[in-house]
């Protein structure tokens, strides 16, 4: 509809594949080959086109990838030529595909929200046809397979084993339902081991499929989500590999099923979602930092010796239009990866050309000059001389009381969006040593905030829009308000209108002609969260949930949608160019865990 896919770049890394010298991961919507001959030094070989949705499991069988893809059930890849991976078939599923595993000529698939077990005939790879299923009563989430039994990871409801002697008529022998929400697992010899979230790794004896019981557990620290077993090592010990969440990767020995003893762990980065097993390595899919590839010839003693990642977790994107040598940067607020910077000068293959990882949690961003300006969650105002993109570095920072969520630069001031500690204002004319000069505590929760003369427009929670006197910079005052039906994430100023994201309110028009009595003059149902909006000429791009949306606003009282793109993952933050041909436009969209993604309008 009048919205194209241009290019993409990064995305989260929700699950990993080793075999042989490759690792096959997911990179937001992409299955992305990686080649690990030397762990240190990951190198990408190739990546599919975007699927639809974000790669959440895979599995590898001969010259085939089976990639779990949420909401569009199992993509089927050909990976005979590692550089040129490519999609030659899918099924979709009625639920969200969240784990694959192949066992001979089928693909048994953990189809969540209430869709339980998918039954996939792989026989013929460009044409894969569901045989089968059994509704499981939880929510799976991960599956693993042993002769005629799939072990099913049923969230609530545990592990379930299920018959598939007859894959036409798949049903349940057995069930164990542990004490947590059973997310992944892995079988070996007579045990199957639970990743079980918040109550860590459980291991159930499953000698007797139709009764399986608990005989031992290891309460992990974080959530643990993910789990791979090492059956032999230099010592003869059986270990469990624990994708921990935000407690990183955890070392069990399982030797003693009965009594689990943790041995070590390595705190990754972000958080460890998924684990694959290769030889003395152990391959870490790290939601906000890519993957990690990390030594276990020591289970005691882990040691990270290489990784591979791109923008993982975009929240927000500002682009800088072409410098003298025809470079355009896109500038990404990658939360717990700071600040990315990538070109775009080629829309269709952007490249990140430098990065900074800041203290904080990367929420948004704000060019002027040669410095960009990061809102970072609890790191506060965050000041990057991007004069070399390349190598983006702090020359300052301001701490602020609250939680730095957005920032909008107008003159020597930078405005934060402070959630409960309103708006900050903060001296800029010195960028080495920014420092705070005024404030207004808003009565909500300050998400978004634009400036337009001597007015800051704040986008504050329940609270509504929000409208600041900064004429005195050091004592701004409240003039006017209006309450939004929802909860006001973003706002964007032109003429005399001020455009509202407001959740799952849609987008609100408010007229400011006279600040003190701002009033709804139109608004658009996006029927799922909006979450950012920018104003260009007589469109506003509104981004949110279900992907873009781009309205003709030339009669403010009716927006009217004339371009929509559902992107992979939830879109958050959007900026926007003008583009060529003469007339378009592209949208640069930070799509969370989709990554960067780059989008034409043409009218």
């Amino acid at each position: 509809e009048n919205v194209e896919f241009v290019g993409h770049l990064g995305g989260s890394t929700l699950d990993s594949f080793a075999k042989g010298d490759y690792v096959y991961i997911g990179q937001g919507p992409h299955l992305a080959v990686l080649d690990v001959s030397n762990p240190a030094a990951p190198t990408l070989l190739g990546k599919t086109v975007p699927f639809p949705y974000i790669v959440q499991g895979i599995d590898v069988a001969g010259n085939h990838a089976y990639v779990a893809d949420l909401y569009t059930g199992l993509r089927v890849v050909d990976i005979s030529d590692p550089s040129s991976p490519s999609e030659v078939g899918y099924c979709d599923t009625p639920g969200l595909a969240r784990d694959v595993r192949v066992a001979s000529r089928y693909a048994y698939i953990a189809d969540g929200y209430d869709s339980g077990l998918r039954v996939v005939d792989i026989s013929s790879p460009t044409n894969p046809s569901e045989v089968g299923f059994y509704d499981t009563p939880g929510d799976p989430r991960g599956v693993a397979v042993a002769g005629d039994y799939v072990y099913v990871a049923d969230g609530a409801s545990g592990l379930r084993v299920v018959d598939v002697s007859i894959p036409t008529d798949p049903s349940e022998v057995g069930n164990y339902d542990t004490p947590g929400y059973a997310h992944g697992v892995a079988l070996a010899g007579s045990y199957a081991y639970i990743a079980d979230s918040a109550a860590g790794l459980r291991v159930v004896d499953i000698t007797n499929p139709t009764s399986p019981s608990e005989v031992g557990f290891y309460d992990t620290p974080g959530s643990a989500y993910d789990v791979a077993i090492a059956e032999s090592n230099p010592t003869g010990q059986i270990h469990a590999y624990v994708a921990d969440l935000y407690g990183g990767l955890r070392v069990v020995n399982v030797s003693d099923p009965a009594n689990p003893q943790g041995v070590g762990f390595y705190d990754t980065p972000g958080w460890s979602e998924g684990v694959a097993l290769a030889g003395d390595y152990a391959y870490v899919a790290d939601l906000y930092a890519g993957l990690r590839v990390v030594r276990i010839s020591d289970p005691a003693n882990l040691t990270e010796v290489g990784f591979y990642g791109t923008p993982g977790h975009a929240y927000d994107v500002a682009v800088r239009a072409a410098d003298p040598l025809g470079h355009t940067y896109a500038y990404v607020a990658d939360y717990r990866s700071g600040l990315r910077v990538v070109d775009v000068s080629n829309p269709a293959r952007p490249n990140e050309v430098g990065f900074y990882d800041t203290p904080g949690l990367a929420r948004s961003v704000a060019l002027a000059g040669g410095y960009a300006y990061v809102a970072d969650w609890g790191g506060g105002l965050r000041v990057m001389d991007i004069s070399s993109p390349t190598s983006p570095a702090e020359v300052g920072h301001c701490p602020t009381p609250g939680l730095a969520l957005d920032v909008a630069v107008a003159g020597n001031y930078a405005y934060i969006a402070d959630e409960d500690a309103g708006l900050r204002v903060i001296d800029i004319s010195d960028p080495y040593h920014p420092g705070e000069v005024g404030f207004f505590d808003t009565p909500g929760y300050a998400d978004g905030v634009a400036v337009m003369g001597d007015y800051a427009y704040v986008a504050d929670g329940y609270s509504g829009l929000r409208v600041v006197d900064i004429s005195s910079p050091s004592s701004p005052r409240e003039v006017g308000f209006y309450d939004t039906p929802e909860f006001a994430e973003s706002v964007a100023v032109a003429g005399n209108y001020a455009f509202v994201a407001d959740w799952y309110g849609g987008l609100r028009v408010v007229d400011i002609s006279d600040p003190s009595q701002p009033g709804e003059a139109g608004f658009f149902e996006t029927l799922w969260n909006a979450e950012d909006v920018v104003v260009a000429g007589n469109r506003a791009y509104v981004s949110g949930g279900l992907g873009l949306w781009v309205l003709d606003i030339s009669s403010p009282s009716n927006p009217t949608e004339v371009g929509f793109y559902d992107t992979p993952g939830q879109a958050f933050g959007v900026s926007v160019a003008a583009g060529d041909p003469v007339g378009c436009t592209y949208a640069y969209i930070a799509d969370t865990k989709g990554g960067l993604v780059i989008l034409r309008y043409e009218p």
